[in-house]
């Protein structure tokens, strides 16, 4: 049985935050600060969470520990990378497309959404808080690809950093590395990460229908706003980018075709 009042408790949370983080995109004229947001919607979920009873079970200090160093790291490196940079592109596009009052949509189809989204995302993690179950080996097999994912994602978007401080042509394209394998090595370590905290939640009792968490995350990625707009935009920019689609895999890691 899955308990809604720690998740319902969230909600407005999330929303508030949200809230917030729209009132600054206003001031900076500049959406794409959600990103630095994203991660620490789930930290928020987390400690709403911890707050409710009943008492937290033996799983709570690992979960803590797993979603704080994921989402310091994704939060710091976002904010880091967009630091004094314009709008990101996506965003541009989508205040072009939503013209007149974008100011007063975005509210709803950024903020809001991501928050909502968010949400659903992460509620494996309250009965992963308040399990007493014992640990289990589903348990430790969720903290393992957890942290395969996590370092997936961190080494992918440190080698796509050093690659754009390089000097290079308008036309390079990183191939590099995890790259070589995976047009979106960071994207496929991301969605490693839940897959691994979904195994956790079933460690601790959690019903299957929670399932729906990490699907929504691997769609949301796959076919909606993670590789569909970022290839879109590459495609465009960079015309060696169509040469690189056709020999490498797009999600999972898997040896280039020969072309």
């Amino acid at each position: 049985m899955f308990d809604w009042i720690p998740a319902l408790a969230a909600l407005p949370v999330l929303l508030g935050m949200a809230f917030l983080t729209w009132l600054a995109s206003l001031y900076k004229r500049d959406t794409s600060i959600v990103d630095s947001v994203w991660a620490l919607f789930f930290v928020a979920v987390l400690l709403s969470g911890w707050q409710q009873p009943p008492v937290n079970g033996p799983r709570a200090v690992v979960a803590l520990l797993l979603v704080g160093i994921w989402a310091a790291r994704l939060s710091g490196y976002l904010t880091w990378r967009n630091w004094g940079q314009p709008e990101d592109r996506r965003y541009r596009a989508i205040r072009a497309s939503n013209q007149p009052h974008y100011a007063l949509k975005s509210l709803v189809i950024v903020f809001a959404l991501q928050a909502g989204l968010a949400w659903l995302i992460a509620l494996p993690m309250l009965p992963v808080l308040k399990s007493p179950a014992a640990w289990s080996g589903l348990d430790s097999l969720g903290v393992a690809v957890f942290v395969t994912g996590l370092v997936v994602e961190t080494l992918a978007d440190w080698q796509l950093a050093r690659f754009k401080a390089q000097p290079q042509t308008d036309d390079a394209v990183l191939d590099q590395g995890l790259w070589h394998y995976s047009r979106h090595p960071n994207y496929f370590g991301e969605a490693v990460v839940w897959w691994g905290f979904y195994l956790l939640a079933l460690g601790s009792g959690a019903p299957v229908w929670l399932l729906l968490s990490p699907v929504l995350l691997t769609v949301l990625l796959l076919r909606v706003s993670g590789i569909p707009l970022l290839e879109q935009d590459m495609a465009g920019r960079r015309p060696a980018y169509r040469d690189y689609v056709r020999r490498t895999p797009a999600f999972i890691p898997w040896p280039p075709r020969d072309i």
